[in-house]
């Protein structure tokens, strides 16, 4: 029977792989752009959320290793960690399509794809009180009311961007949801002890 290290050392290897082609879809997509700035015209919001999504991602990726505490894992928590990070994956193949022949603009796409966009973004802070409870009740408890507010408040604006096309509204969440993010990371997870 493999030891709980070489059990999350094969989990590890996985959640790697999509990871990684996250952030690849992601820098392609940036790329794409900076190759061919006048293919389609770029939408700022757009543009905000994959800063939103890259960060989140690295950021989950970096607090993944907390996984490596679980004293018995099982294949329940494993299947849980897969979907948690593909709900990740697939958030960003909707940022950027396999091709926009379809779309005017981002803009276009993007409030094209908001409802599934957003909902796969909710789906993930639902799944983010999960993986935080995998990782202990201590921990859990550790981080405290903002924890639960800040999940359940993405929670509730994203449901509200889903049915919303507001300009305004989405340009104000955007900015803030990065600008808040940004801020909950340097906050909680500069280490990993």
């Amino acid at each position: 029977m493999p030891s709980n290290a070489e059990l999350f050392s094969h989990i590890r290897v996985l959640i790697s792989l999509v990871v990684g082609l996250g952030l690849t879809r992601l820098l392609t997509g940036i790329a794409r752009i900076i190759q061919h700035p006048r293919a389609k015209p770029v939408y700022g919001v757009h543009l905000v959320w994959v800063l939103f999504v890259f960060v989140t991602l690295v950021q989950f990726w970096w607090w993944e290793f907390r996984l490596a505490s679980i004293d018995a894992w099982n294949f329940e928590y494993y299947l849980f960690i897969i979907l948690y990070i593909t709900l990740y994956f697939l958030a960003c193949t909707l940022l950027f399509p396999d091709n926009m022949d379809d779309y005017s603009d981002y803009r276009d796409y993007f409030l094209s794809r908001r409802a599934w966009f957003f909902g796969f973004l909710a789906a993930i802070f639902v799944l983010d009180f999960g993986d935080t409870l995998i990782k202990g009740q201590a921990y859990f408890a550790s981080l405290g009311w903002e924890y639960f507010a800040r999940n359940a408040a993405f929670v509730a604006l994203c449901l509200v961007a889903m049915r919303s096309r507001s300009l305004r509204f989405h340009v104000a969440f955007a900015w803030l949801a990065i600008a808040y993010e940004l801020t909950w990371v340097v906050r909680h997870y500069q280490t990993v002890a």
